[in-house]
């Protein structure tokens, strides 16, 4: 069997919440992110403690043999038939979200004081108004993409830094295409048939959306542009300038949709000074930046590129993540202008840090531009500039300054 990649910050999460049966554990993300793989480790985990075969349920709902399952009383009623009983009862279900109705079944099944339920599910329909309606209060979501950085160093851990952080970017961090070997036609096949699904399953079938090709062609050019402020009316007036007349409704349904299937993360604004959210233009980012290379050949701005790894890194370790917008003035031009911090990242408690991203701190301009935003805030709060730059670390009148590889394996 083929040793399988430890998700030790993931394991934990599942550890704090073991045998709390008042809750379902959900893990949500996108297809081929490491799910399944997950609750086999943690099953493993379970083995150690002492919990015997016989008190775990694993059950695949993309398997076609289980799909008598798929009718929400007959996947609740095979559970309780193959329990344990006056034992504790571990349930694995993956891809919950193919059963019909499939919060009546959870929830009748979360009311056993013998069931520790587990669920994944691989679109965010799963948080609908109804559904969540239904589950209110008596689940919580474990949100899990694809490797990090030191995950993917774990299944190569002789591998030189510098070239596996290369191969992190341009190859992809799904799991599955590091048993390809750095082969990048395999890699390439293997990330377009996985976007092609994720497409037609879990946005196309979702949304009722049933022109692919336009579809197709939104995702690819905010895929070309992560990283880049843009709106509805944008992506509009470039699809038609291609000669695909498309309205602003049906982009946001479509943005929605690919956000839905955790293709894109959408980065929201936020004003530092007025400690607000804003609606003004947003950014996207990808889920895997190897994904971007395999469908659109290549590569395109690294400064870009590098605000995606952060950006996913952030949302890993926690964080609510927007773009940060904050006036300063400008002595040269003699007047107050709005710069962008790259990331406000926030947690619960009032937890907040501010991140800058860039390609290179080399040379004083550069320098002055990237840390001038970090300056303008009056706060105490840590701030912190990645650079690619090689090597790098400093401080700046209490800035961080960090190499990306240095702070990905924090």
């Amino acid at each position: 069997m083929e040793k399988l990649i430890e998700r030790k910050h993931y394991i934990e999460k599942l550890k704090k919440w073991k045998d709390k049966t008042d809750l379902i554990k959900i893990v949500t993300g996108i297809r081929r992110c490491g799910k399944s793989t997950l609750f086999l480790l943690f099953q493993n985990y379970l083995k150690t403690v002492g919990v015997q075969d016989s008190q775990i349920q694993n059950i695949n709902l993309e398997d076609m043999s289980n799909a008598p399952l798929l009718d929400y009383k007959t996947l609740h009623d095979y559970v309780l038939k193959n329990l344990s009983e006056d034992k504790m009862n571990y349930v694995f279900i993956d891809e919950i979200q193919l059963a019909a109705d499939f919060p009546k079944a959870i929830n009748s099944l979360r009311l056993r004081e013998n069931i520790d339920l587990y669920v994944t599910g691989s679109n965010a329909y799963m948080f609908s108004s109804k559904i969540v309606t239904l589950l209110s209060g008596r689940y919580i979501e474990i949100k899990m993409q694809p490797l990090s950085f030191s995950e993917y160093l774990s299944a190569a851990p002789n591998e030189n830094y510098d070239k596996a952080y290369q191969n992190y970017l341009l190859n992809s961090s799904f799991p599955q295409t590091l048993s390809f070997q750095n082969d990048k036609q395999l890699i390439r096949d293997y990330l377009t048939g996985l976007y092609s699904a994720i497409i037609q399953k879990d946005i196309m079938l979702r949304k009722s959306i049933l022109d692919f090709s336009r579809l197709d062609a939104v995702a690819k050019f905010v895929f070309s542009i992560v990283g880049s402020e843009t709106s509805l009316r944008n992506i509009c007036n470039v699809m038609s300038s291609g000669g695909r007349k498309i309205y602003p409704q049906t982009v946001e349904s479509y943005l929605d949709g690919l956000c839905d299937g955790y293709l894109l993360y959408k980065a929201g604004r936020y004003d530092i000074k007025g400690k607000e959210i804003l609606r003004t233009n947003a950014k996207y980012y990808i889920a895997d930046v190897g994904l971007r290379f395999a469908l659109l050949g290549v590569s395109g701005d690294k400064g870009h590129l590098l605000e995606n790894i952060v950006y996913l890194e952030l949302l890993r370790r926690g964080y609510d993540v927007y773009i940060g917008k904050i006036d300063i003035y400008d002595a040269n031009e003699k007047k107050m202008k709005t710069v962008e911090v790259d990331f406000v990242a926030r947690k619960p408690g009032g937890i907040i840090e501010y991140y800058q991203v860039t390609e290179t701190m080399l040379g004083e301009e550069t320098s002055k531009r990237e840390l001038a935003p970090l300056r303008a805030i009056n706060d105490n709060y840590k701030k912190t500039v990645i650079t690619a730059d090689l090597p790098f670390s400093n401080t700046d009148n209490g800035i961080e300054i960090k190499n990306i590889i240095e702070w990905l394996l924090e």
